[in-house]
């Protein structure tokens, strides 16, 4: 798989989670301390998230970090 696929899967589930818990990009952006234009970025595939994001958005949403993967 690709960097750039991996990014794009990465980034539908981070925004399939947040859909589902009905949460808007600032409030996922504040709860994980990142910037709203970031998440943004994230889950358009823009960008990759680091580590730290990663783990901190599978925490919010109760899942396993390997889930986005």
């Amino acid at each position: 798989m690709s960097i750039r696929k991996l990014r794009n899967k990465i980034g539908k589930k981070i925004r399939e989670l947040r859909y589902k818990q009905g949460l808007s990009q600032e409030k996922l952006a504040e709860y994980v301390n990142i910037s709203r234009e970031h998440l943004s970025c994230l889950e358009r595939g823009k960008y990759s998230p680091n580590l730290e994001t990663l783990y901190n958005i599978s925490v919010f949403f109760d899942v396993d970090i390997q889930d986005f993967f």
